[in-house]
């Protein structure tokens, strides 16, 4: 049997590349994003996996229970999947957590080996994980693959790293010196960092695997034992991650309750009392605004990552078609299910002006009209591009919401996918509003919806994405412009209110992308959720450092 030491010098290579990636924030990734950089058959023993695994009892936590749930449904095929989770007293994963607290004891390199070790093991299981995100969260394959398994083992090494180097930046010892003329006083000194004491992570229905991880090692990696409370709609994917993970500890003589899943299910939920438990002192959350602010009151360390109203700016592209066609797919991408989608493109009543010419307002809206119909219609990238819708209430929004108070340019449509002829599948509802209109574009439409926004002008244009983000929340601004001033205007705005922006995308720069070891993702400065994952707050608030002093 390996020893956790023998793991660190393992890993040991890869983690000081991923400390060193923290700091250049160039691209780095030591996990393939594409499914063809692994063997071809794993790709059908995942698929086998998978429908072996529907209507069964999903035992690799190992944990006995008298109570099994299961509530997962999938977009394509409209039907429960059936697989059950072992349900644990509320009690019972506190009083195993606490115990497991002897985790703060294993030092900060052994407790990384054994995290970045299941990380490995993860590897292994990217193809089960992908079609059990693709079913449970209605994601294409293709996406599902990269964002539940490579981009979010990305993400749970960057935390693993920022972790690990935080709390390796002040030395844990040191014989202190104070000269004091006719003697010298000697103190030998000590730290540690103390972790803060049960987490708890709060999963998403959209992203089961990419939102939780981030909180759930940063939390893990400074020494703090971790509840994972999934979305009852999306919990085999995470839940395979985490035995993969507890499965590493056992083998290396470790609690495994050091990280639990706690399942419940619409009917009879269990987060507001774990929340508010008070041996609970950490929370992540991944979700809907008004339980994230709900989070947000309690009087605990928080981490949220909420909603918010993400706007495009069309100042003055160097072609309308590239943009509308960036726009289309940003949009598009997984019918809008993502916190990073744009909502409302800022488009001034005058047009705009491009390298080709001037372009009005009405041709803006065309082109963009054009450019979704020319994606959802497309008969290989359509139902690709768009996945499954999950949500009742999404379907909902989208098919009784008529324009919005605006005028309807493009109707939502449910289109067909070849593959599975179940699907739920709709494309994006296109609407042109005014300024005025604040009622219809001013709040986040979590869905495939496009609101052109009718400005005065660019200024205005401008003004109107900055109040949306500082007032509502955003994770992102996108923003073509060709002017360097107003470049920089925009830059500068947007910012002050603690949004980023990408600018002048096209091609395969789309503004959903958020690459781990380079993008912070969530600022933590608007209401869109006052996390950001990863940067040194995200991990420094999960420990406190407690000095002793002793007089030689």
């Amino acid at each position: 049997m390996t020893t956790a030491m023998s793991l660190y010098e393992k890993h040991a290579e890869l983690l000081e590349k991923a400390v060193a990636a923290l700091h250049t924030r160039d691209y780095f990734t030591p996990y393939p994003e594409h499914p063809k950089a692994y063997p071809a058959e794993d790709n059908e023993a995942g698929r086998n996996w998978f429908a072996s695994s529907m209507n069964h009892e999903f035992t690799e936590l190992d944990i006995d229970a008298d109570n099994w749930v299961s509530e997962e449904v999938s977009p394509y095929f409209q039907t429960g999947i059936g697989v059950s989770y072992p349900q644990v007293d509320l009690d019972t994963l506190i009083a195993n957590a606490n115990t497991a607290r002897s985790w703060k004891n294993v030092a900060v390199k052994e407790r990384a080996a054994l995290l970045m070790e299941s990380l490995e093991c993860v590897v292994k299981r990217y193809f089960d994980i992908a079609y059990a995100t693709m079913h449970t969260t209605g994601q294409s394959f293709m996406m599902a693959f990269q964002a539940s398994g490579p981009h979010a083992n990305d993400r749970a090494l960057e935390a693993i790293a920022m972790g690990y180097h935080e709390i390796n930046r002040f030395p844990s010892k040191v014989n202190w010196v104070k000269p004091m003329g006719k003697f010298d006083l000697s103190l030998h000194k000590t730290w540690k960092a103390q972790p803060r004491g049960i987490g708890l992570v709060i999963g998403c229905s959209t992203f089961p695997t990419w939102n939780t991880v981030p909180g759930m090692y940063a939390s893990l990696i400074t020494g703090n034992p971790v509840i994972v409370k999934p979305h009852p709609k999306a919990v085999l994917p995470i839940a395979i991650v985490i035995a993969e993970l507890r499965k590493v500890l056992k083998a290396h003589n470790i609690d495994p309750n050091v990280i639990q899943l706690a399942v419940d299910t619409t009917k009879d939920p269990v987060t507001k009392k774990l929340a508010e438990h008070k041996d609970v002192t950490l929370i992540d959350y991944t979700g809907g605004n008004a339980f994230g602010d709900y989070i947000e009151s309690l009087d605990k360390i928080t981490f949220t990552e909420k909603a918010g109203v993400n706007g495009v700016i069309i100042d003055s592209p160097k072609d309308i078609k590239s943009v509308a066609q960036n726009i289309a797919f940003s949009a598009s991408l997984y019918s809008g299910q993502m916190c990073t989608a744009p909502q409302n493109v800022y488009v001034p009543e005058g047009g705009v002006e491009t390298a080709e010419g001037h372009v009005s307002y009405d041709d803006v809206v065309a082109h963009i009209a054009k450019g979704v119909e020319g994606l959802v219609n497309h008969p290989k990238m359509g139902a690709g591009t768009l996945g499954g819708i999950q949500n009742d209430n999404t379907i909902k929004r989208i098919s009784d919401g008529g324009s919005f108070g605006g005028d309807l340019v493009l109707d939502g449509q449910e289109i067909s996918n070849p593959e599975f002829e179940n699907a739920r599948l709709f494309t994006p509802r296109v609407v042109a509003t005014d300024y005025n209109n604040s009622s219809s574009f001013g709040e986040g439409c979590f869905g495939p919806i496009i609101f052109i926004v009718k400005t005065k002008d660019r200024n205005h244009s401008l003004e109107l994405a900055a109040n949306m983000a500082a007032t509502k929340g955003a994770l992102t601004c996108l923003a073509y412009c060709t002017d360097e001033d107003m470049m920089s205007q925009i830059e500068e705005t947007m910012n002050a209110a603690f949004t980023p922006v990408s600018f002048n995308f096209g091609g395969a720069a789309f503004v959903n992308q958020h690459a781990a070891f380079s993008d912070f993702h969530v600022t933590g400065g608007n209401p869109a959720g006052n996390a950001s994952f990863t940067n040194p707050e995200y991990v420094n608030k999960r420990f406190v450092w407690v000095g002793n002093r002793f007089a030689k």
